[in-house]
């Protein structure tokens, strides 16, 4: 039977639900390969012109939430800083005459989940002397419209891992949008908050931010019959604090980096003592010292590897 041409447009920005699945039996997304993955699509989001509005990484698919953009809206030297950035290279080696393909390429929304999958697929395989495929042969694609349904399909996929009762709080789920929002405060500015709402003109990313937080806590406590609900106990405390995080929340969610991090303090300690353990970390690139969000003048160095 042929497959069903996917519904892409053409010409102008347009809003797409991304869901694929790992061809392997079993969870086979771990802590590691989630952590990588995530860190890959925020690289590739980076290149390709797509505007990402959510994500959740489970243990055997993910779910991506993204705008593709018109390519028109980009120079050619906008254009070679991304393919800089895509071959790991200075920007001039690029032949202009190799800029309409990848002008269409980056536009692509088969071309960007494609680069994410095969370098994922290599990355695994690697780490576990494997060949074969790990993702299944097609993603499955829909196309979303602004405003209210775009936040209820935000809404959706923050709350599939208190669905899957992993989680009590959606935020508490390190793979997702809520829960990258709220442990690193939307570091790079990742994510976008222009869900296409009336009013959102008008507020700042903070607003906007506990705007989503009431609506995704209303939604998650509602009973599906599929799945854990959000207990009302936990949805009256987020009430009670109009869905805003205090600096008791901001410090929770700061928890993993004193357990994921080799080391951990001031900038200078965390130098000193990486020069002194380098060769503990598994890794020829060298490690920086990386802030962490809410808490003024830590750093620290994240100990996990790319490597098993």
């Amino acid at each position: 039977m042929p497959r069903i041409p996917r519904m892409v447009v053409k010409g102008e920005d347009a809003i797409y639900h991304v869901i694929t699945k790992s061809t392997l039996s079993g969870y086979v997304l771990g802590d590691l390969e989630k952590d990588y993955l995530v860190n890959l699509i925020k690289w590739m989001s980076k290149v390709f012109f797509v505007e990402v509005f959510g994500y959740c990484i489970m243990g055997n698919h993910f779910h991506l939430l993204v705008r593709m953009k018109n390519p028109d809206d980009y120079s050619d030297v906008e254009l070679k800083k991304r393919l800089a950035l895509f071959f790991r290279k200075d920007e001039r080696f690029v032949e202009d005459g190799r800029l309409p393909y990848f002008r269409d390429k980056f536009s692509n929304l088969s071309e960007y989940v494609k680069e994410i999958k095969q370098r994922f697929s290599r990355y695994y395989n690697r780490a576990n002397n494997r060949q074969g495929y790990f993702w299944g042969d097609r993603f499955k694609s829909v196309l979303v419209e602004n405003g209210d349904t775009l936040i209820n399909l935000l809404a959706y996929i923050d709350l599939n891992p208190v669905r899957a009762y992993m989680v009590d709080k959606p935020e508490d789920y390190r793979w997702s949008s809520i829960g990258y929002h709220a442990q690193t405060g939307n570091k790079g500015d990742f994510l976008s908050m222009d869900l296409g709402l009336m009013g959102y003109n008008d507020m700042s990313d903070k607003e906007r931010f506990a705007d989503y937080r009431e609506y995704l806590y209303e939604k998650g406590g509602l009973d599906t019959e599929k799945g854990a609900s959000i207990d009302e106990k936990i949805i009256a405390s987020e009430r009670n604090k109009n869905y805003e995080f205090t600096t008791m929340d901001r410090l929770r969610f700061r928890t993993r980096y004193f357990t994921d991090s080799g080391i951990i303090g001031t900038k200078s300690f965390v130098n000193n003592y990486y020069d002194m353990f380098k060769v503990n970390f598994g890794s020829d690139k060298s490690k920086t010292p990386k802030r962490v969000a809410g808490l003024d003048g830590v750093y620290s160095l994240k100990r996990l590897s790319n490597k098993t």
